[in-house]
């Protein structure tokens, strides 16, 4: 198995991501009231738990279907993948990073996961051209009936 197919658009979306990220942190850093949320309060932090955890979950369970279905050469049609097109990418830029990084008193995990998400808009659709020349039929009928194609 290569580990290029195994990715998909990953590699790229993080090179695009990645200077966010390194620039946030640095700023947050210096300027740490800047991006500081304000405590957070207790709804605050209860409610980015609340999204943080099903975010990972999400996460686990993406990296565990593409770690068992991608070697065998399978599509991934059941799980967070029925729900959302790209459930890794989306997960983790639009739920795990925001939360852990209001919980962690800092806005720039909103920012770096709209940065990630971004990345994975510009991307993702390389990888689906793939997708679809590698699977054909069961790609268009897999895209008819994701629930949300894109968030």
């Amino acid at each position: 198995m290569k580990l290029k197919i195994l990715v998909g658009s990953g590699r790229q979306i993080m090179i695009f991501t990645l200077p966010f990220l390194v620039i946030g942190i640095g700023l947050n850093v210096l300027f740490p009231r800047f991006f500081a949320v304000g405590g957070p309060t207790d709804l605050l932090k209860w409610v980015s738990a609340g999204i943080l955890i099903p975010g990972i979950v999400v996460w686990i369970w993406s990296v565990v279907l593409i770690l068992v279905k991608v070697p065998r050469h399978e599509l991934i049609t059941t799980g967070p993948y029925a729900v959302v097109l790209h459930p890794l990418y989306t997960g983790v830029a639009l739920l795990v990073l925001p939360a852990a990084g209001i919980l962690a008193n800092s806005w720039v995990g909103l920012f770096v996961g709209l940065m990630l998400y971004v990345g994975s808009r510009i991307y993702s659709p390389d990888e689906e051209k793939i997708l679809a020349k590698i699977f054909g039929e069961s790609w268009d009928s897999y895209r008819k009936k994701v629930l949300l194609p894109w968030l």
